[in-house]
């Protein structure tokens, strides 16, 4: 009896070795080196450089509150916006006082940024993502910014929407998800075109 209880142990003992070597190790050293060399832009965060330095992420949206700026949407993570390790929503309902107050708010923001714009304000200008990281917003809300912009940077206006144009990414395989423009994108070759 003695025998074979040190049989099963020493055997669930190598089985225990085997599966932390395989799992611990084997796997994650085998997942990391596939995704370095099929996926290497991926596998390292999608990260944006310029001139040699990094600027952000395609993935992670980043704060604007520049006019001569496009603006992304909201970020509702804490203590500061676009905190990937806070990552979520503010899981506040339609009718909730403080979402309401939130949206009145960046309604009124947006309408003082450009008190010329009389156009409808895009839902996605004013609400928060789920993960509250969302580096896109829609073409509507880049056009609705537009006219900002030009005005800001002193540019024709065409040349703003051109540069929209150009940056909107369509759905995926053609028919998952929306059509987008990163925020992030759009501004450096906003700045490349006009230093203002």
């Amino acid at each position: 009896m003695l025998k074979e209880l040190m049989t099963q142990l020493k055997l669930s003992a190598l089985f225990v070795a085997v599966f932390t070597v395989l799992v611990g190790l084997v796997y994650p050293v085998g997942v990391t080196l596939v995704g370095q060399v099929l996926f290497p832009k991926q596998a390292n965060g999608s990260l944006i450089v310029v001139n040699g330095k990094t600027v952000g992420s395609e993935l992670i949206g980043q704060t604007f509150d520049d006019p001569k700026y496009f603006w992304g949407r909201p970020s509702a993570t804490s203590p500061s916006t676009y905190n990937a390790a806070s990552s979520g929503g503010s899981n506040l309902g339609p009718t909730n006082p403080a979402l309401i107050d939130a949206v009145k708010g960046r309604v009124e923001t947006l309408r003082k940024a450009d008190p010329e714009n009389t156009a409808p304000v895009p839902m996605d200008l004013v609400t928060t993502s789920g993960s509250g990281l969302d580096p896109h917003i829609s073409p509507p809300a880049a056009y609705y910014q537009a006219s900002r912009v030009a005005k800001v940077r002193q540019l024709e206006l065409k040349t703003v929407q051109d540069l929209i144009d150009k940056h909107i990414e369509g759905r995926w395989l053609g028919f998952i998800g929306d059509p987008r423009v990163n925020v992030l994108k759009l501004n450096l070759d906003l700045d490349a075109v006009n230093k203002n």
